[in-house]
């Protein structure tokens, strides 16, 4: 890990001093940089990333037998060694991508109201509304911004509401939804990607290795705090709220990384018969609601980026 900066060799010894991820960096690998690229991949690029971060080839191997085994990839034709995110994987980051790379919901001070019926089938109700990005009021009570997307739930009376003052929805906010612990997710991330937009503010251009391990751990650190994260809008949220500030950051070096990381792709990606295919168009869009990358974020006044 020599070649790495030292804010990167920082951020990979504490990966390996929690519990293992490799079979979450995989998926975070196809979701961001392959889906992009025709979807495809041979375990062999994926070594070919790994092992530089410490993570070596049966490491790699036994995660992917097990996402296999767990319903998130698939072999990609006959070919031995080559993988695909399956269909289910496939919706699942759809949502993910929007999440993670598209822009913040509405603005709304109308409160969604959802009555649940008693008995058995609450506990179910409950678990459909939480990962869809409801909030409780009260056990048989969910809460969430007018708009917001409502699973089907037999039985569940819905209202539309309105706080009287502002600050009542900050509250309401705070006692329907675990936000401390998301903005502890968030700061951590800041404290970590802070760092590194120093550093590369005094690169010119980072090499194609780092650039493609600094955008995969970028990605995969960013998408572990905001798919815990409610999305609420501007007035649900207390002032200085880090989800904002994390958004900036990422967006801002994910633009910077991403040429570099690009370049690794061509030179090293590879569909097992085939190099990969160039991305879509649609990889250039990510973030777009937030501008160049000049106007994203001034780093809280410390670094800008050329």
């Amino acid at each position: 890990m020599s070649e790495f900066p030292r804010w990167l060799e920082r951020r990979l010894a504490a990966l390996h001093d929690g519990p293992p991820r490799t079979g979450s960096l995989i998926i975070t690998l196809f979701g961001d940089a392959v889906v992009p690229r025709g979807g495809v991949l041979a375990v062999a690029t994926v070594i070919a990333l790994f092992e530089p971060m410490g993570i070596g080839g049966p490491v790699v191997r036994t995660a992917v037998s097990r996402l296999v085994s767990e319903g998130w990839l698939e072999r990609a034709g006959k070919a031995r060694g080559v993988y695909r995110l399956t269909a289910s994987a496939r919706a699942e980051f759809a949502r993910a991508t929007a999440r993670i790379y598209g822009p913040p919901p509405p603005a709304t001070e109308e409160i969604a109201l959802i009555l649940l019926a008693d008995g058995e089938g609450r506990d179910e109700a409950r678990a459909k509304l939480a990962d869809a990005g409801w909030g409780f009021a009260a056990p048989a009570v969910a809460v969430a911004p007018a708009g917001r997307e409502m699973p089907n739930v037999a039985g569940a009376i819905r209202l539309i509401a309105r706080a009287e003052r502002g600050h009542d929805l900050v509250a309401l906010a705070a006692s329907a939804w675990p936000l401390e612990a998301v903005a502890a997710r968030y700061a951590d991330f800041l404290d970590t990607y802070t760092e590194a937009a120093k550093s590369l503010a005094r690169t010119r251009q980072p090499a194609p290795l780092v650039a493609a391990v600094a955008r995969l751990l970028l990605i995969h650190d960013f998408r572990r705090a905001i798919l815990r994260d409610p999305l609420l809008p501007p007035a649900w949220l207390p002032p200085d709220w880090p989800g904002l500030r994390a958004r900036g950051l990422c967006a801002a070096l994910y633009a910077r990384l991403l040429p570099a990381a690009e370049a690794w792709l061509d030179a090293h990606g590879s569909r097992g018969d085939s190099p990969l295919p160039p991305p879509d168009p649609g990889l250039a869009e990510r973030f777009a609601d937030l501008g160049s990358p000049t106007d994203i974020t001034k780093l809280d006044g410390a670094v800008s980026f050329p």
